[in-house]
């Protein structure tokens, strides 16, 4: 049975779109992100990319590499899909909730920063090369920071976001059966 479905995967490869999907199939959302944009607002602090990155490192650095999970597991009510899951000890935390499955979302470098693009958040690269560079930044080494690759690394299925959203859909689709039957994804 699926109480909690954890999403991680790198910057602009779909997350929040599984996110809004699963969410549209009776789950309800939370990201690992809005408490730190909780924290963000407190300090006064506009959310911007970068800002949102030091402060969940801060967070983790005073609280443990699972600070951020552990402040949101009292928040879960059984049908849940938690993303933006970007450090090994989150994954952690959240496997002791019963029923925790970790989805890895991407699609490849280029349309991630085409979508990026588009979407223009505050803070996000404008160039291709900016956009490398903030990802070498979110595949830190250190325990306190974004370990994206070494979380993807712990998913236990992944979905490739490299079409529309349909495709998305019934990629998800598939895990989800999976997950209900037991069987592997095909």
């Amino acid at each position: 049975m699926i109480s909690v479905l954890g999403i991680t995967g790198p910057n602009a490869a779909g997350k929040g779109e599984v996110s809004a999907y699963l969410e549209s199939l009776g789950f309800a959302a939370h990201s690992l992100s809005d408490i730190v944009r909780e924290e963000a607002a407190a300090r006064g602090l506009p959310p911007e990319r970068e800002h949102l990155i030091r402060i969940g490192t801060m967070l983790r650095e005073q609280g443990g590499a699972a600070v951020l999970a552990e402040r949101l597991v009292p928040r879960l009510a059984g049908k849940d899909v938690v993303d933006s899951i970007r450090n090994p000890g989150e994954v952690e935390a959240l496997r002791r909730v019963p029923g925790f499955t970790l989805l890895g979302v991407t699609a490849p470098d280029r349309v991630r920063f085409e979508r990026s693009r588009r979407r223009a958040r505050p803070g996000d690269p404008a160039t291709f090369d900016e956009f490398v560079l903030r990802e070498q930044q979110e595949n830190s080494a250190n325990p306190a920071g974004q370990q994206l690759r070494a979380t993807f690394a712990l998913a236990d299925h992944v979905v490739v976001n490299d079409d529309d959203l349909a495709t998305l859909h019934a990629r998800v689709d598939a895990v989800l059966r999976s997950l209900v039957t037991g069987s592997a994804v095909k």
